[in-house]
């Protein structure tokens, strides 16, 4: 079946790319001012999916993205919920940590979301494509062979070259692929193609700090920035919801409750060693 495929044509000035809202009101509240404060319109704002995860304020998220108008790719939070799905369509190991701490939140989001947000999700776009200073980018959430695939910073070039190939089967050339999903921003030169990960903004990178991560891109480069929010807020309503399964914690400690869906190499233990 053909991708959704969503055209933006040629985009001027500064571009915003942001990923993994995860039900997170007050880091989204703090990335729309902060984008206010950059002079990023919102039709210069691209969304790479999952607006739905493991926070307090699902409904709430959605409308306030929704209300931007903004590009959004369908992330696997979308796609499940948008089909009444029974998870998140992460793919974790049956009865993993991961597994198991996704359970609460997803059946909080399921609750939460009425039939006109689940339209909204199922109508969202598998890619969004644009020119910027004479470069062409594809804006994915995971892979385009499997939308919730986890691609980190130290795989291997193998793996970044065949969704690259996917990519440019549907789109033509390209020569940057922006992508969201694992939670961790990086950045990786694949032959001439530029795979940058803008991580997340609802949730810290696994780094021991309450920042959370987007990009902007101007000038042709792009570069991750730092979101500080209300991190104390976001971890009280996830309280007030009895979401209290660790996710609550990592808001503030900036640190995952369960490292079993990174690979070995990017754990703390391994980094702490090296």
């Amino acid at each position: 079946m053909a991708m959704n495929v969503n055209d933006l044509g040629r985009l001027d000035g500064t571009v915003l790319i942001f990923g993994g809202p995860y039900s997170n009101l007050q880091a989204t509240e703090a990335l729309l001012a902060r984008a206010a404060a950059c002079g990023v319109a919102a039709d210069h704002m691209i969304c790479t999916g999952d607006v739905v995860a493991y926070c307090a304020d699902p409904a709430e998220t959605v409308a306030a993205v929704r209300a931007t108008g903004c590009p959004v790719v369908a992330g696997n939070c979308e796609v499940q919920l948008a089909a009444c799905a029974p998870d998140c369509g992460c793919g974790f190991v049956p009865g993993s940590t991961c597994d198991r701490l996704s359970a609460g939140w997803f059946a909080h989001a399921d609750a939460a979301l009425d039939g006109e947000a689940r339209a909204w999700m199922a109508a969202l776009p598998d890619m969004v494509v644009f020119t910027h200073a004479a470069r062409r980018y594809a804006v994915i959430h995971g892979g385009v062979s499997d939308i919730a695939r986890f691609l980190w910073p130290s795989d291997h070039d193998a793996e970044f070259l065949r969704e690259i190939r996917l990519i440019e089967a549907e789109v033509g050339p390209v020569d940057t692929v922006l992508a969201g999903h694992c939670g961790l921003p990086f950045s990786r030169r694949i032959g001439r193609v530029e795979w940058l990960n803008a991580g997340v903004i609802g949730m810290p990178p696994n780094d021991g700090m309450p920042k959370t991560r987007f990009a902007l891109l101007s000038d042709g480069a792009v570069r991750v920035e730092r979101l500080a929010y209300d991190h104390a807020g976001a971890r009280k309503a996830m309280r007030q919801a009895g979401l209290t399964h660790g996710y609550d914690v990592a808001l503030g400690s900036g640190y995952w409750p369960s490292e079993d869906v990174l690979p070995p190499d990017l754990r703390r233990a391994a980094k702490a060693s090296g």
